[in-house]
Formats: structure tokens, sequence, C-alpha cells
């Protein structure tokens, strides 16, 4: 092979290895190292979403938007679905391990969110079942797709829309490692034991957060 075709080929191979060498692995996705500290009260949905801005600017990321992968809940029509809120993917870990291409591939058998995977926004692993203190609760107000209850799903699934930290209501859990009550579901493992610090913790939480970069 001459010199002219030996340039032509590296060209090309260039032009085709480019797109994979500047694709964007950073991090895209976390499990919030904290919780806001007041329950299942974040201040509303925007509350929690500044929650996850903050800790992932400290934690020294450029993305410019963070969503809590929270939902809302209405009396009449449908709440925000947390799924609708949070971009199209692709999103990584703090490690540059991929958690999902896209919306699909995120709610449809997803497996890779684990404990291995869902690390906070340090890159450190989240405590879950066998820990002690368990927290693998992680606050969704969520069904298992990632939308948001329809109204004559009874019950309170949101703590009063992330408002509230009293005893009574609930929000819907998922469970981050993937582990405990016979259901695996990252988004819709179960109900929490009231909204207060206590509740949370007392089912197996901390208040704390799934975050992604919707930008």
């Amino acid at each position: 092979m001459n010199m002219f075709k030996t340039l032509a080929l590296a060209g090309v191979l260039a032009t085709m290895t480019s797109p994979l060498l500047a694709q964007d692995m950073s991090m895209g996705f976390f499990v919030t190292s904290v919780g806001v500290g007041d329950g299942a009260n974040l201040g509303g949905i925007e509350g929690g979403d500044a929650h996850c801005q903050k800790l992932a600017t400290a934690a020294g990321s450029k993305k410019s938007t963070w969503r809590a992968y929270l939902s809302t809940q209405v009396t009449e029509g449908r709440g925000i679905s947390a799924r609708d809120r949070i971009g199209k993917g692709p999103w990584y870990n703090a490690k540059g391990v991929l958690i999902a291409r896209n919306l699909d591939e995120l709610h449809l058998n997803n497996s890779t969110i684990t404990k291995s995977t869902a690390l906070d926004e340090n890159g450190n692993p989240v405590k879950g079942r066998g820990d002690k203190p368990n927290e693998h609760d992680i606050l969704t107000g969520s069904r298992d797709d990632g939308t948001a209850f329809f109204p004559w799903e009874k019950g309170d699934h949101t703590c009063s829309n992330w408002t509230s930290n009293d005893e009574k209501g609930s929000a819907m859990v998922g469970h981050h490692d993937r582990h405990g009550g016979g259901n695996t579901s990252w988004t819709a493992a179960h109900q929490s034991r009231g909204c207060h610090q206590k509740g949370l913790e007392s089912s197996g939480g901390a208040g704390l957060l799934y975050c992604f970069a919707a930008d």
C-alpha cells in the first residue's frame, strides 16, 4: 500500500471514530449522597431539582440542567411524570458507566441500575440492604414506568407533592440496589411509612433522590 492510500485510510478511520471519541460520557445520573433533611418536604418538585443541581455543581459537573426523578399527583387529570422531566439520554454515572441510552432503555426491563452502578455524585456507593443503616429507599412518587399516578389510584404517593414532612401521607419509593420485599423496581418498590424523616428511615431510606442531567 502506497503512502497516499495509507493516508486516505487513516483519514477514513479518523472520521469514523471521531464521533465516539467526542461522545460526552460525563456524569448524567447519580443518587444524592444526602437528603434535604426535612423528610419528604423538598420544597416542592423545584426544591428537589435545586438539591440535585447543588450537589452536582459541588461535585464539579458542568451540566446546566439537573432534575430530580420525581412525579407529582393531582386530583383531576394527570400530574407531572418523572420520565418526562429528565431529558432523552444517554446517561452515565460518575465513573463513566452507561446507565441507559434513552428513556425506553431506562424503564423497560432495566438491569443497569444496581447498587454497584447507582452511585452518588462523588462516585461513592450508596448504602443498601445489608448495610447499616439501609438507605435503599429512593423517593420517586412514580409508577414503575416513571409516570405519575392517576387520580383514581387512591392514596398519597408524593407526600403532598413534596411539601409534607408529616407522619401521615406517604410517597412511592424505589430501591436503587434492586433488593427487598420481593420488589426489585428502582422506581416503584413500595410506599414510605409517612413523610417525616423518621418514617423514611424506618422503612429503609434517608430521603435520597435520583438525579438526571436533562441537557
